[in-house]
């Protein structure tokens, strides 16, 4: 496998890309959303400084791992969308060991299909290049948008539990290789 710092992946609308020092107030501004942040552990916005410090810590993951969260730009406009990416649940251990795939995209871009092209590429990268077994996602319940997601994904429900420390109720989707190669459409777009 590649080292992470040079991955990108290109879909048809979407660049999915290693990060740059340039995405940090667009990040920021996402994370400090209310509305964007309602279903992420216990609803709280971060500040800028806790957005650049999740930026730092992306590379290294990146680095370590070879594998992350991807930073999503819009093709046309090169605009910051949001991330969509693998990443360790360590927030909800019974799970472990797993890779989730997750994605966050700015308001502006939501109602557009953005989560769920980036995502299938997501999971060619998740299945081919690292080589996982399976994939997970977790969502929050009331969380419908991202439900309909792993839905359109070819995520089955695993079983439903609450985060710690949170106590929010997230279901657990999944998807293994073998369910991945059955789905129509589930090729890389690279």
């Amino acid at each position: 496998m590649r080292e992470g710092t040079d991955v990108e992946r290109p879909t048809e609308r979407l660049r999915l890309r290693m990060w740059r020092d340039a995405d940090l107030d667009p990040l920021a501004a996402m994370d400090g959303d209310p509305e964007v942040m309602r279903y992420i552990r216990d609803g709280s916005t971060r500040t800028r400084e806790q957005a650049a410090g999740a930026l730092t810590r992306e590379r290294e993951r990146w680095r370590e791992r070879g594998y992350g969260l991807f930073a999503v730009e819009v093709r046309e406009t090169g605009e910051f969308a949001g991330w969509v990416g693998l990443a360790i649940p360590e927030f909800l251990p019974e799970v472990l060991p797993a890779v989730e795939i997750g994605w966050r995209l700015r308001r502006e871009h939501w109602g557009r299909g953005y989560a769920t092209e980036a995502a299938r590429e997501v999971l060619a990268f998740g299945f081919g290049e690292v080589g996982l077994k399976e994939l997970i996602s977790i969502v929050h319940v009331r969380n419908q948008a991202s439900l309909r997601v792993t839905t359109k994904l070819g995520m089955r429900p695993k079983h439903r539990t609450t985060v710690p420390g949170s106590g929010q109720s997230v279901q657990v989707m999944a998807i293994t290789r073998e369910e991945y190669a059955a789905v129509p459409g589930a090729t890389s777009t690279s």
